[in-house]
């Protein structure tokens, strides 16, 4: 379903957002789910781990997401590098079948979803996106330095194209719409990605979305305008934005995007709770309820943002109250149930 070349992708965007009303929801925490259904993720892997054991989960998940309102949807290889694999034994061949697969299950659930709800499609006029999952150097590491960026002296801007370039070539030919560079932590990693989609002529367009602690920078330091100013100088990439970043930061953080770029922006923040690298948990005090969260998404829209959904710990309960209130305007209704799926959990064929 693709968008086609740079300057194609780039009008294809600005068609989808305005024939959707000028905005576009984004999914929510993945992982998050994965463990409500009863995945056990710890693992080095983290949600990578179910595309091994638990497909029919990530399908489910899809599902979840897509029925909550999600016009873009984005695949379980945050986590899913050919390294991870092959140090879990895999081959390098089977790694990269496991890269194929993460976005073959996002098309099938949205194969699914299609088919049941075909004339509410047709009514709103534009497809459901298929993003492919690209996690910074740090997730793979699994030590929490993708909330910092501090990779060592080591690491230099060819050992991070290196660790990439497979991996990105193996998911833009896997048959999604676009490839989605998440929770990028600094300026370095930006400019690898940037470069390998020119050098190695990647086939469709993607994304930059960087995180922040601060509202000002991204985790590792660098200025969230120079990061951003990377993303807006490769032809390649169709939106530039922010997630896994407190919502409180958010609105001020997408005004200053908008120094640096006319590219769409797009924002999905977490919870605003705290992860504990070392203890691999998030903290739950530093975070802010459903109802609060969703307080802002106009002002988000209003401010600039186009495309809006949730990161960790957001759940399809968030994201139906984004696609509510986005669609409705600021007396949306808020959040109230949990989202669950009126579709079987399948068990896809490994």
């Amino acid at each position: 379903m693709g968008f086609g070349s740079d300057k194609l992708a780039s009008a294809a965007m600005s068609d989808f957002l305005r024939n959707n009303g000028g905005y576009a929801v984004i999914d929510g925490g993945f992982a998050t789910e994965l463990e409500r259904h009863g995945a056990d993720l710890n693992d080095p892997l983290w949600s990578a781990k179910c595309l091994i054991d638990s497909p029919h989960l990530v399908r489910r998940v899809h599902l979840d997401y897509l029925e909550a309102g999600a016009d873009i949807i984005i695949t379980a290889s945050y986590q899913a590098t050919i390294q991870g694999f092959e140090a879990k034994g895999f081959s390098k061949e089977q790694s990269e079948a496991l890269l194929q697969k993460s976005v073959q299950i996002a098309c099938e659930a949205r194969g699914v979803y299609c088919e049941n709800n075909g004339n509410e499609r047709s009514l709103r006029n534009f497809p459901i996106l298929v993003a492919a999952s690209v996690g910074s150097y740090g997730a793979y590491l699994a030590d929490g330095s993708e909330y910092s960026g501090n990779y060592g002296e080591k690491v230099t801007l060819e050992y991070l194209k290196e660790f990439h370039r497979r991996r990105i070539q193996v998911l833009a030919e896997s048959g999604a719409d676009l490839i989605a560079f998440e929770t990028i932590p600094n300026k370095l990693e930006a400019q690898a990605y940037a470069e390998l989609l020119e050098e190695d002529d990647i086939k469709i367009p993607a994304w930059f979305s960087f995180s922040s602690k601060d509202g000002v920078n991204a985790v590792s330091g660098d200025s969230i305008l120079e990061c951003a100013s990377v993303a807006d100088s490769c032809e390649k990439v169709l939106a530039v934005g922010i997630n896994c970043t407190p919502p409180r930061f958010i609105h001020g953080l997408t005004l200053s995007i908008q120094k640096v770029t006319g590219k769409p922006i797009l924002i999905y923040p977490n919870s605003g709770e705290t992860y504990d690298g070392q203890t691999k948990t998030w903290i739950k005090s530093t975070g802010v309820s459903d109802v609060d969260f969703i307080s802002y998404v106009n002002k988000w829209h209003e401010a600039g943002a186009a495309l809006i959904g949730g990161c960790c710990r957001t759940t399809p309960n968030t994201i139906r109250a984004i696609a509510n209130n986005l669609s409705k305007g600021p007396d949306a209704p808020r959040p109230s149930e949990p989202v669950t799926s009126s579709h079987p959990v399948y068990q896809l064929v490994k």
